[in-house]
């Protein structure tokens, strides 16, 4: 009898433990902003960068046009990052120079340099789901990563080119994104992103980005250094090569600004 009440004690604490576990288990919502976390805080502390990288442009026939350019960038602390993007090649090009300031919560500031008409356009919060440069990249995908600017699911765990992956559905909070939504499968190991499904306004998927060749730098921050973006709704891709990259290089905030654009070189 007592041996009876002992087991019946037992199964009963086992339920209890399993219905306390069920009540704090995650959501599909808050594993996938976890995730997202996650991701972020293993990319800070990397202060500034320097990069000069080639972009090959390939049309529906296969056609290719290559553009090299270097790319400077500066993370801010409590905000999204700032970047500047400076055309080196082909001629037609040369001088162009590209301004973004990510923020995490109000909408990005993005200015565009042309030497040919000596002007600086702002790069519009509406227009920001157009292609950069005539590439398959659009301006609002060379924001910095922030987790605010997005709501997240996590959708599964799967396998991708050998490496365990989450994936994580997240939906852009901006009304002005070209998005509906994203599928990103990041690695259990790094919380790295390893491949992009981007799904336009009608919901149906417009480009997928995969990011390979990652290095790492300083024992600690990761960067791919091969980025392909396809579109499947035109049959075009742009392919961005990183050839050289930099850490601690000394910028600051007097090299992100409008007066820069007309000033680099």
């Amino acid at each position: 009898m007592q041996k009876t009440l002992l087991n019946w004690f037992n199964t009963c604490l086992v339920a209890l433990a399993l219905i306390a576990g069920l009540a704090h288990a995650e959501t599909p919502e808050e594993k996938g902003l976890a995730i997202a976390k996650e991701r972020k805080a293993r990319n800070t502390g990397w202060g500034d960068t320097v990069a000069e990288a080639r972009m090959i442009l390939r049309n529906a026939q296969g056609e290719e046009s290559v553009r090299r350019m270097r790319i400077k960038s500066l993370e801010v602390q409590g905000d999204g990052d700032k970047g500047l993007t400076i055309f080196d090649e082909p001629r037609d090009v040369a001088g162009t120079a590209f301004l973004n300031f990510s923020h995490a919560t109000e909408p990005d500031e993005q200015w565009l340099y042309l030497p040919a008409l000596k002007r600086v356009k702002r790069i519009s919060s509406r227009n920001k789901s157009g292609p950069f440069m005539g590439s398959e990249f659009a301006y609002e995908d060379l924001s910095s990563f922030e987790v605010e600017k997005y709501t997240y699911r996590y959708l599964r765990d799967e396998t991708l080119d050998g490496m365990d992956c989450f994936v994580v559905e997240s939906k852009p909070v901006d009304k002005y994104s070209g998005y509906t939504r994203l599928i990103t499968w990041v690695d259990k190991a790094h919380y790295r992103p390893i491949k992009v499904e981007f799904y336009d306004r009608k919901g149906s998927l417009l480009k997928t980005l995969t990011l390979k060749d990652y290095r790492q730098y300083e024992g600690k921050f990761w960067r791919a250094h091969h980025l392909t973006m396809i579109n499947h709704q035109t049959g075009k891709s742009t392919e961005l090569f990183t050839d050289k990259l930099q850490f601690h290089t000394g910028l600051t905030d007097a090299d992100f600004n409008k007066a820069a654009l007309k000033r680099a070189r």
